[in-house]
């Protein structure tokens, strides 16, 4: 997002903050009723554009949220979506996006009430690396033939009962409406909103062989001291390097796998 955009998501972000910091919201009725609104306000272009218009006065478009959403979800909903309107936004599809960062923002402070952030975090990595792996399962997580319901169905079946709640909800909705992204965007986009609710960056680590717990804690240390802040590791393991790992932080690659330093001077070589 650019400019007024942001802006307007930063300030939305704000106001859940304060009512999650509430023990009376239920985060996770939140996350649903958000996930409704974006799900509705994704269908219906022209009532997007109107509530994003800069030509219509806030209030105006406040009353038609509230017109429109008042009997379909709770209050605090409506008052967030309806500060949400009054807003200025750089174009209409950026209202959606940001309803749909907070309904995931919102399960994730759920999680974070119950002690178990650290565990959806992990689980929505380790999903999206099964899905990377499996053609089938990505084919059918992304086949636009099948129902929602169907799609729900096949992964009650895989992660029910073997993840967070969390984790499942936010899965089945990236995967039940996936708005034009990828699975492996969506799942990704969820690991970064998960590691900046603690406040820290994300790193995937990927080594020949399995690191020790030492060996974590060393490597995690130094990548806070390099990058200044808390990092969480992500950790894969692929034997094809041969040596060493590889650390990927946001689009920044730091190698230090044999299989790329002999591929180095194999091009080294060649030219």
């Amino acid at each position: 997002m650019n400019g007024a955009s942001r802006e307007a998501l930063t300030a939305a972000r704000e106001r859940l903050d304060a009512l999650t910091d509430s023990t009376s919201a239920s985060a996770a009725r939140l996350a649903d009723e958000l996930a409704a609104v974006t799900a509705l306000l994704h269908r219906e272009v022209g009532l997007r554009r109107v509530l994003t218009d800069p030509a219509q006065p806030g209030e105006a478009k406040a009353t038609l949220v509230q017109r429109l959403l008042g009997d379909r979800v709770g209050g605090q909903t409506v008052d967030l979506v309806s500060g949400m309107v009054r807003a200025r936004w750089s174009q209409p599809r950026d209202l959606v996006d940001a309803l749909e960062e907070l309904a995931n923002l919102a399960d994730l402070t759920s999680a974070e009430r119950s002690g178990t952030l650290d565990s959806v975090e992990d689980e929505l990595f380790r999903f999206g690396r099964i899905v990377s792996s499996s053609t089938e399962l990505r084919a059918a997580l992304t086949d636009r033939a099948a129902s929602a319901s169907a799609k729900t169905e096949l992964l009650r079946r895989l992660l029910g009962g073997r993840v967070d709640p969390v984790t499942e909800r936010l899965v089945t909705r990236l995967v039940t409406a996936p708005r034009g992204r990828s699975l492996e965007a969506g799942l990704e986009s969820l690991s970064k909103l998960a590691a900046e609710r603690r406040n820290r960056m994300v790193a995937v680590v990927t080594s020949a062989v399995p690191l020790s717990d030492t060996q974590k804690r060393r490597l995690g240390a130094a990548l806070a001291k390099l990058y200044g802040r808390e990092m969480h590791l992500n950790l894969d393991v692929d034997p094809e390097l041969i040596g060493g790992i590889r650390v990927q932080v946001g689009d920044e690659i730091i190698n230090g796998s044999l299989a790329d330093r002999l591929e180095d001077a194999a091009r080294r070589l060649a030219s």
